[in-house]
């Protein structure tokens, strides 16, 4: 504390503090500041000070560190008043009100002293002539604290009528409140009304919207409104992560975990803030918060994970089952705690109610997943047998009917009858166990080749060798499908030649007919793919002729059973295929839509996605956007709940990257939202899972949603690699993470994030990625005050600029490294030194500009030059003063207003298209000017400017070649641009020539 030794020093050093994170580091800091402060032997000293104190304790996690400060502020302020400035005398009437609620927070302070404190703090607000807005303010929190609704109402009433003033909370914080207490009465739509301002960036502070997004989270719920939701969340919770003193809200963002689905994430909220499950200095935000804890515990229970181990107080090992009972339990204690203060029963009946919640979503996707996904539960042991035996009649007639319509479930519907007649000990006749045998062989896939030769046998025992020659037939696709291709044309050959003599002989039907004709084609298609070099178009041929066979058995008796309608189907889709293979892809894309609809008329849509879906990779191929997105929405609603997750993750996908290529942001993050999710359901997470959420991360940029954008980013970029994505998918990653942590104020993480990127791209044969990276990053380290890390950026860009030729990005890196170095203070020269070498690189470019075009864009790049040129002299010699007149700076002053003159010149040069930057200059210089006494010319160009944009009309510009849209922006500039003329001829009024 040595070094403290003045107020000058004092405050420096608690202006420092102040930007600390919220802890106990920063609140042990403020009190050895009181210490440093008494030192001094100033009252002025000790005051800011202790006022320093009490707002530091308030915004961390042990808000009852404001008492004691606070109490000996307000004794020396009613014993010395004098020893208080405006500034700290309007200070300790604001932090008034701060710790009269604060007193809510403790059970083991008295109501009567609560209420007692809420007199004092009106009669001192009366007496200091303030409103009694904030007075009532804090009379309904403490109504409604102890759960006096009637009182709560009078008081929000008086505190709307009162007048806002100087002790009123901002605007944001008394809207948190108001719907706050809406949400309390159940009115969730009048809260979100309130909260509208602040969810949309119209008013804010340094404790909102964090909260009312956090308070937001259950109304929109409830609201079914839960697409909002998931982006509050992620946009909240990154806000509040950093802020020890919002474990109310952080707590909200784990309940919202809890009733949506997301307990996995709940749980790594809760890991982020083990300290919260203890800290003691706020007893009702940990009750707040170990409420919600137990109810996410209890989720996790009921899904079977009692056993689960989760993060919790520190000092042992805890399960879910174990977390529950303590969170409960230390939860219930402190309610009765806050009742036995209040007289009521309230705090305690909220509690349970909050701890009962049931899931209000069962699973909202979200974008992001846990690091540790939640473990799928043992399944609950087996139910006691029944006592009476399943139906068998019941279980075979609903198995036939299945796989006679071809309905889902097929196969399932037949294990349950062999299930059932096992358990039964009853004999099944000859055809019921070729049915079993046969759908027990489709499960199995390409292993099911034997099984499919004993339903055969089975078929031909039962006395239909129709049947025996089609499940030959399948067995021998199988094979197929194993890879035995040759194997498989030769063994379907019989049951081919037996079945065509069997149908001319009408010893079977056109049903089992056609199937082994279809297993045939099935087989030749495998042949297809397997072929190469010049067998392969004989190879076509044969399958060609395969496949035509089919529809031309059929014929139109398709119609009458929905078995032969697939069948005809499917051999238009193999058309498709056949004709692709070809080359012909219009062809091929009519004969699978033909296919798929053929499949929608039979009653079977979920047999039609894989051909919709194919006829919309070949729809794109053609250039055709808008029957690319109709095949993929039609798969999508085709396959309904049939869809497998791998399969409706894919979809999803596509449909993103379509809807985004016309421009449709919303639309396309909606869905690659959807594709992330079933790509984590499908166990793909790193892989078509990370795609998606790459992909969802750049629409939400695309929409200005930076946080919920930043959120997805960072969690797919561990899961993005080289080999699996490609490097420029991490790059691309990188560099858009850069761009929200930008504007985000994360400047220090987006540098890092764009230093990564270019690294990578730094290997790339084409520079110009790295060059732009490299240049992104310097902006971003300068911006977090790295001035010297900046500056190297800087120089690395401009250095690629010059290799790529690209003048314009090199003269804007040598602009930027003379402000770094005149902003670091440094001294002018280097700056100097700079910005002259940026004019003549620019000069140098536009003399040998090779046309018209090129030329015109130096002379716009080299006009900005020397506007900044002026600027950067101006700022170095004046120091930010505004009489130049006489000063010793006056040589530098002229010298700046030479290179704004030289800029003006330029954008005269550029004729209408340049009048913004024309008049800019102008302004800039003019106000030089008249710094410099020289009024008559700062007059003369203020008047300028101002006729520059005689007869602009507001909704349009001045007439034809006048270089004005009339967009929204373009009058925001001719405003501004007439309001700072205006100005600078106010300040010119009483000034002589």
């Amino acid at each position: 504390m040595s070094g403290i030794k003045d107020l000058d020093a004092l405050r420096r050093a608690m202006a420092d503090n102040a930007g600390r994170p919220e802890g106990p580091g920063r609140n042990t800091r403020a009190e050895e500041l009181v210490a440093a402060a008494e030192g001094l032997g100033e009252p002025q000293a000790v005051i800011e000070a202790l006022g320093h104190q009490v707002r530091v304790c308030h915004h961390s996690s042990d808000r009852g560190g404001t008492f004691a400060p606070f109490s000996r502020l307000l004794r020396m302020w009613d014993e010395r008043p004098g020893d208080f400035d405006a500034h700290e005398a309007r200070s300790l009437h604001w932090v008034f009100k701060w710790v009269c609620v604060g007193l809510l927070d403790r059970p083991d302070v008295p109501l009567a002293s609560v209420e007692e404190c809420l007199g004092e703090l009106e009669r001192r607000y009366r007496l200091a002539g303030y409103s009694e807005r904030a007075v009532r303010s804090a009379e309904h929190r403490i109504a409604a604290h102890v759960g006096d609704l009637d009182r709560a109402g009078r008081a929000y009433a008086a505190w709307l009528a009162a007048d806002r003033d100087g002790m009123a909370d901002c605007p944001a914080c008394e809207l948190h409140g108001q719907g706050w207490w809406q949400a309390e009465l159940g009115r969730d739509a009048a809260a979100l009304r309130l909260w509208r301002p602040v969810l949309e960036g119209e008013c804010a502070c340094a404790h909102e919207p964090h909260t009312v997004l956090a308070s937001s989270l259950l109304p929109l719920l409830r609201l079914g409104r839960a697409d909002e939701a998931g982006a509050a969340h992620l946009r909240g919770f990154r806000l509040v992560r950093g802020r020890e003193s919002m474990r109310g809200a952080h707590a909200e963002h784990v309940e919202f975990c809890a009733l949506t689905g997301n307990e996995a994430r709940g749980l790594e909220l809760l890991a982020e803030r083990p300290a919260y499950f203890t800290d003691d200095g706020n007893p009702r935000s940990r009750l707040e918060f170990l409420s919600v804890v137990t109810l996410l515990m209890d989720r996790l229970v009921a899904r079977g994970l009692g056993d689960l181990q989760v993060p919790g107080p520190a000092g042992r090992e805890w399960t879910a089952a174990g977390l529950a009972a303590r969170a409960r339990a230390d939860a219930l204690g402190l309610a009765a705690r806050f009742d036995a203060r209040n007289g009521t029963a309230y705090v305690g009946e909220r509690t349970r109610a909050r701890m009962a919640q049931g899931p209000l979503v069962d699973r909202l996707p979200l974008g992001v997943r846990p690091a540790r996904p939640l473990p799928v539960p043992a399944p609950p042991p087996a139910p006691a047998p029944a006592t009476a035996r399943p139906d068998l009649p019941a279980l075979l007639a609903e198995a036939r009917r299945l796989s006679d319509t071809l309905r889902p479930n097929a196969v399932e519907a037949w294990a349950a009858v062999a299930e059932a007649a096992e358990a039964a000990g009853a004999e099944l006749a000859a055809r019921d166990r070729a049915e079993i045998a046969e759908h027990a062989a489709t499960g199995l896939g390409p292993a099911g080749a034997e099984l499919f030769e004993h339903a055969a046998e089975l078929y031909a025992a039962a006395g239909d060798p129709g049947e025996a020659l089609a499940a030959r037939a399948r067995a021998a696709y199988v094979r197929a499908l194993a890879g035995e291709v040759a194997a498989a044309t030769a063994s379907v050959a019989g049951p081919y030649e037996e079945v065509l003599a069997l149908y001319a002989a009408e010893g079977t039907g056109l049903r089992q007919t056609a199937s082994v004709l279809m297993s045939r084609a099935r087989v030749l298609m495998r042949a297809v793919h397997a072929a190469a070099g010049p067998g392969a178009e004989a190879a076509r041929a044969d399958a060609e002729a395969a496949v035509r066979e089919v529809p031309a058995l059929v014929g139109e008796r398709g119609g009458e059973d929905v078995r032969l309608a697939a069948r005809v189907a499917e051999a238009r889709a193999m058309l498709g295929e056949l004709a692709a293979l070809a080359g012909d892809l219009r062809t091929s894309a009519e004969l699978f839509a033909q296919g798929a609809a053929a499949f929608v008329a039979a009653g079977l849509p979920w047999f039609a996605v894989e051909y919709e879906a194919r006829l919309a990779t070949l729809a794109h191929q053609l250039g055709d956007a808008r029957e690319t997105e109709r095949a993929l929405r039609a798969a999508l609603e085709h396959g309904g709940a049939q869809l497998e997750p791998p399969g409706r993750a894919r979809l999803h996908l596509q449909l993103a990257e379509v809807t985004g290529g016309r421009g449709g942001a919303v639309e396309a993050a909606a869905h690659a939202l959807q594709a992330a999710h079933w790509a984590d359901e499908a166990g793909e997470s790193a892989s078509l899972g990370a795609w998606a959420r790459q992909q969802l991360g750049g629409f939400l940029l695309l929409q200005g949603r930076w946080a919920e954008a930043a959120e997805v980013l960072e969690c797919a970029l561990p899961d993005l690699n080289a080999e699996t994505h490609g490097d420029e998918v991490v790059v691309q990653t990188l560099w858009w993470l850069g761009d929200c942590l930008g504007e985000l104020g994360e400047h220090r993480a987006a540098a890092e994030r764009r230093l990564r990127a270019a690294e990578i791209a730094r290997a790339w044969p084409e520079q110009h990625d790295h060059a732009t990276l490299a240049h992104l990053a310097g902006e971003s380290l300068g911006q977090a005050g790295l001035t010297a890390e900046a500056d190297r950026a800087y120089a690395r860009a401009g250095d690629l600029w010059r290799t790529l030729g690209d003048t314009p990005g090199l003269v804007r890196a040598l602009r930027a490294r003379a402000w770094l170095v005149a902003d670091a203070g440094a001294g002018p020269s280097r700056a100097r030194e700079l910005m002259a070498s940026a004019v003549r690189e620019c000069e140098r470019a536009r003399e040998a500009a090779a046309d018209e075009e090129t030329r015109q864009r130096l002379t716009a790049e080299l006009g900005d030059t020397h506007r900044q040129f002026g600027d950067l002299l101006a700022a170095a010699a004046t120091g930010g003063a505004e009489d130049l007149e006489g000063s010793a700076a006056r040589p530098a002053l002229e010298e700046a207003h030479a290179q704004l003159m030289r800029s003006v010149a330029m954008f005269v040069s550029l004729g209408p298209a340049a009048l913004h930057d024309r008049t800019g200059a102008e302004l800039a210089a003019g106000r030089l000017e008249a710094g410099l006494a020289r009024t008559a010319e700062a007059r003369a160009r203020a008047r300028g400017v101002l006729a520059a944009y005689d007869g602009y009309d507001a909704y349009g510009g001045c007439g034809d070649g006048d270089g004005l849209d009339g967009s929204e922006s373009e009058r925001e500039t001719v405003a501004a641009r007439r309001a700072e003329a205006e100005q600078l001829l106010r300040l010119l009024t009483d000034r002589p020539d």
